[in-house]
């Protein structure tokens, strides 16, 4: 498996998986490969989206230029659009501030059948509010538990749960923010708070970690996928999208077999009526 898997069951440490992993693949072998993938990907939610018994929510976190947009990218070229939502998640509004912090995610959820990707989630709430102290320790870390329950409350629900970190390196977050000063198509993306974030990078790691280990639970796991190489980054989530999904697929196809039975006997009705 191209990603580590972190459920709860040992501590974590980010300094343990390197971010340029290549699992032993050329890129062009792992483009080819994390194409097939999606492909697979796309059969997998169609056949959810039918059946209409699981929602799938993709929460993606990471440092700035990890690729999460690039992650979203990748993705929308193999899903089926009508059943496919993207939330992004920047700095509350002042009506979002007036609720718990999990209302704003909480509403985006997906429903039965569909998916929802997280451009940041709630996690932000024990992130950036731990790093810039928007509240106090008491609170942030009260948030955990809250963050447990919410999860648990949605796999109650039959949602799938895929919460991915993209895991880079400070050097190559700082080449790609470089890159965006030498491109032009790039330089939209530029951003000063991207270089002033990057001053809070170590106190940044160790928010991840806490908040890695304090919610990666059986239902809610965590998958740290090492991004420093992009390719590398959407083979390793496309495999692990794969293989969340190929857990019920029996149980979708089953469930459209009972519908496409009960349709030719409702067809077969008809006609012996109209007949």
């Amino acid at each position: 498996m191209f990603a580590t898997r972190f459920d709860g069951d040992k501590k974590f440490r980010l300094d343990d998986i390197q971010t340029d992993a290549n699992g032993g693949l050329e890129k062009e072998e792992g483009e080819a490969r994390g194409a097939e993938l999606g492909k697979r990907i796309g059969e997998l939610a169609d056949l959810m989206y039918y059946a209409g018994q699981h929602p799938l929510l993709i929460v993606l976190q990471g440092m700035d230029t990890s690729g999460k947009d690039g992650t979203i990218r990748f993705l929308l070229n193999y899903l089926n659009a009508q059943g496919t939502d993207v939330e992004p998640f920047k700095v509350p509004t002042p009506c979002e501030l007036n609720h718990d912090f999990l209302w704003r995610c909480h509403q985006n959820t997906p429903q039965r059948g569909s998916i929802t990707i997280f451009n940041r989630s709630h996690y932000e709430d024990v992130l950036v509010v731990r790093v810039h102290k928007l509240t106090d320790e008491a609170r942030w870390k009260r948030r955990y538990s809250h963050i447990r329950n919410f999860e648990a409350a949605l796999s109650d629900n039959e949602t799938i749960i895929a919460k991915f970190f993209l895991h880079i390196s400070k050097k190559e977050q700082e080449e790609r923010l470089l890159a965006r000063e030498a491109e032009t198509e790039k330089a939209w993306k530029l951003n000063v708070g991207d270089w002033k974030e990057r001053e809070f990078w170590g106190d940044y790691q160790r928010a991840y970690e806490d908040a890695i280990n304090e919610t990666a639970t059986d239902d809610a796991p965590w998958y740290v996928i090492p991004s420093d190489r992009k390719w590398y980054r959407n083979l390793a989530i496309a495999e692990t999208l794969v293989q969340l999904l190929e857990r019920h697929e029996s149980t979708w196809l089953e469930r459209l077999e009972k519908i496409g039975t009960q349709a030719k006997a409702d067809l077969a009705t008809y006609r012996s009526e109209t007949s």
